[in-house]
């Protein structure tokens, strides 16, 4: 992989929990929250990183941003080692942690842009075309004398995604950026990320629960579970790989019974539309197009892939076998 902007190699982060046996005694016991994990993330790409509650996710970007120091393994991140560098890491990066803030709760929002272009001591004109910019782009305009605590979640986490960005990262870490948005702020959000990136070359790494967040955003995935990295891939690998089934939703002019097709099997039938499911490796869509004309009049064809909720299950499922 060619210039990779964060390293990790085994790295793996333990803790020393207590477990009660007995009415009176604890028994010390030593868990794995990350269990020697390894991958290479190219700079100017985003990625995404997902799991269940529990699997290590948050775990591992506290160990990327020096927050927490790794049990073992090494980790370079914008070529330093964040735990023992992170006055100078914290430069480079970006952070937005979904449920913490960065801001300050009594301050109007612009305020706060200020207290930070303090902090990372970036010159006036360079913050005053910043904030322009992603006030434009996120819409901030209207509540940038608003004190944070009066914001509406997707209001704050606008104000989130500028604080972290304000000072040109080169990296960004975003833990559940989109958690508790409508739709409305989630689309504003996804555009806002997929635009830094493509115009200014920010690093993403995101980790979220939503996986409309991954399929708008990432060309790559890291799948982690039980502390163990169990994919790392692209979104169509994955899809060929765990998902290699595909629906072809068909609207026939009537009415008709199931269609009965080499290569495919009728799944459902409400009236004239009928979804007929087919392997990819073995029977190409438009070949099951043509044999469906054959048989009735077609008004309207669609294919639909298997839900990346479904494929990311049977990972989970293979993982924990």
């Amino acid at each position: 992989m060619a210039d990779p902007v964060i390293q990790v190699e085994g790295v793996e982060k333990r803790f020393v929990v207590r477990v009660k046996r007995g009415r009176l005694r604890r028994e010390r016991r030593e868990v794995a929250a990350v269990d020697r994990i390894g991958f290479e993330i190219e700079r100017g790409t985003i990625v995404g990183y997902l799991g269940p509650n529990g699997a290590g996710k948050s775990t591992t970007v506290k160990m990327l941003t020096g927050i927490l120091v790794p049990s073992g393994g090494r980790i370079r991140v914008a070529g330093l080692d964040p735990s023992r560098r992170r006055v100078e890491l914290a430069a480079k990066i970006g952070v937005v942690f979904g449920q913490r803030s960065q801001l300050w709760w009594d301050l109007p929002l612009r305020d706060s842009f200020e207290l930070l272009r303090h902090i990372y001591r970036v010159p006036p004109a360079r913050h005053r075309e910043n904030l322009d910019r992603f006030a434009d782009v996120l819409a901030l305009g209207p509540f940038l004398e608003t004190p944070v605590r009066q914001l509406s979640l997707g209001q704050r986490m606008r104000g989130e995604l500028t604080a972290a960005l304000l000072h040109d990262p080169e990296i960004v870490f975003l833990d559940e950026p989109t958690i508790g948005l409508d739709v409305v702020a989630k689309a504003a959000v996804r555009e806002f990320l997929s635009e830094v990136n493509r115009e200014r070359g920010v690093t993403v790494l995101l980790t979220t629960h939503d996986l409309a967040d991954i399929e708008r955003l990432c060309s790559r995935l890291l799948v982690i579970d039980h502390g163990r990295l169990i994919w790392d891939g692209g979104l169509d690998e994955l899809r060929r790989q765990h998902g290699p089934e595909r629906t072809l939703v068909v609207d026939l002019e009537e009415s008709a019974p199931p269609l009965e097709l080499d290569g495919a099997r009728v799944v459902k039938v409400d009236g004239p539309r009928q979804w007929l499911r087919f392997r990819r490796d073995e029977t190409s869509a438009s070949e099951l197009i043509a044999a469906v004309g054959a048989q009735a009049r077609l008004i309207d064809v669609a294919i639909e892939e298997t839900e990346i909720e479904e494929i990311v299950r049977r990972i989970y499922a293979a993982g924990a076998r």
